[in-house]
């Protein structure tokens, strides 16, 4: 005798959660029913949250501890030994945020993680802030001292930091996509998308430009919301500079997110 009802003898049975890691470490949950964020199939939408991601495990982190590495070192501001202690510090922030962040996102949402794969992306990324973060403090010295505006001294501090932190990004590329498989080498493709990726990093750049309270504070469009007075204590000062970077990326990324088509933005 034989029963009625529907037969499970093809019906592919979900498996369990796991992270699937993109070119850049954001995670991103997959299952046999639910495509991955962003990409070909996704939406503008879905680049939202893996916006969220990286301004909470990279962008944060590295303005709040490049601030806490200025003020951790005894150096001159002017010094090359600043701009290295600083820029070693904001690299030392996204290594950490990402890998941190990684580990935690993976047990909220009970999913494994390929640490192998977390901590090769972070050495990419840190290697490309290493370039932008010790370039910051040169850059902004050089801008005021020809006393520009202060719209001129962020514009050229975006500018100039997207290029090093695009220089980094290459240089990491050549160096470890032999011996580290997240790591892909430099291509025509990931030479744009790393570009562009580059920009949005170089706005949080600008942002951080505005932490400085003493110069030209009545064009500094951003003072009343991450200007760092003199007064402020040193996890205030660094709060506000975690804040300006992720600021800085969420307004230029949000921007990505809407123009570029879907599967044609660095996030995707």
């Amino acid at each position: 005798m034989t029963t009625s009802g529907r037969s499970t003898a093809n019906v592919a049975v979900p498996s369990k959660q796991s992270a699937k890691l993109s070119p850049w470490g954001v995670s991103h949950p997959t299952t046999a029913l639910a495509p991955p964020r962003g990409g070909a199939t996704g939406s503008k939408l879905d680049r939202f949250g893996p916006t969220v991601d990286v301004i909470l495990s990279k962008l944060f982190p590295a303005g709040f501890a490049w601030q806490l590495a200025s003020s951790i070192t005894k150096a001159d501001p002017s010094s090359a030994s600043f701009a290295l202690t600083t820029g070693l510090g904001e690299a030392t922030g996204v290594l950490g945020g990402h890998i941190l962040y990684s580990i935690i996102q993976g047990a909220m949402t009970k999913t494994s993680v390929d640490m192998d794969s977390t901590i090769q992306t972070a050495a990419l990324l840190a290697t490309g802030t290493i370039c932008s973060g010790c370039s910051w403090q040169p850059v902004v010295n050089a801008l005021q001292s020809m006393d520009l505006p202060f719209y001129a001294v962020f514009a050229g501090t975006w500018i100039a930091c997207t290029f090093a932190f695009n220089f980094g990004l290459r240089v990491a590329r050549n160096l470890y996509s032999a011996s580290m498989d997240a790591v892909e080498e430099p291509t025509f493709d990931n030479g744009k998308s790393d570009f562009h990726l580059s920009l949005t990093i170089g706005a949080a750049t600008a942002f951080f430009v505005a932490t400085d309270s003493a110069y030209k504070p009545a064009e500094n469009f951003l003072l009343n919301v991450v200007g760092i007075s003199d007064t402020d204590s040193v996890i205030k000062a660094c709060l506000l500079a975690g804040l300006s970077t992720a600021l800085g990326f969420g307004v230029a990324q949000t921007l990505f997110n809407i123009l570029f088509p879907v599967g044609k933005c660095w996030i995707d």
